[in-house]
């Protein structure tokens, strides 16, 4: 069975094609490595009509997708994260704090998750010793974060 790797990262904010195109990078690199890479939005096309991503409650009941509901997104995404060989977080860029990332982050540490993620040296809206210290591997480059998940999953 290949690895599993969950791909954590700010939905809000932004629309789907700017939570999904790093996804989608990191995924294909993976995969070169033989790496299976989840996305907390696949099979969630339908998605795109929403266009910038603010209150996930509003917007997911108004497509009434059992997926999309806050429900439905925080029981899968919890079960990815839990479930996950190495959860590998992008917080390049954010703007504001991701409640639903840290939310993975501390399921995937509750597991004892190996965790990886990309965040600049300073100035990020996650620069918290709680969260810091949670995360195994703090890199600068997304492709650097994508190297040590490689590393970690070598066999």
């Amino acid at each position: 069975m290949k690895p599993l790797v969950y791909l954590a990262g700010p939905i809000s904010g932004l629309n789907f094609d700017g939570a999904t195109s790093w996804r989608d990078s990191v995924k294909e690199v993976l995969g070169e490595w033989g790496i299976k890479a989840l996305s907390p939005l696949r099979e969630q096309e339908h998605l795109k009509q929403v266009g910038i991503f603010t209150n996930a409650a509003e917007e997911a009941a108004r497509l009434e997708s059992p997926m999309s509901m806050p429900k439905g997104l925080t029981i899968r995404d919890r079960w990815d994260a839990m479930r996950c060989d190495v959860l590998l977080v992008n917080l390049l860029g954010a703007k504001t704090v991701s409640i639903g990332t840290v939310m993975e982050i501390a399921w995937a540490d509750s597991k004892g998750i190996p965790i990886v993620a990309a965040v600049e040296e300073k100035s990020n809206p996650h620069e918290h010793a709680m969260l810091m210290h949670c995360i195994g591997y703090r890199l600068t480059s997304l492709w650097d974060a994508c190297d040590v998940t490689r590393q970690l999953l070598a066999c």
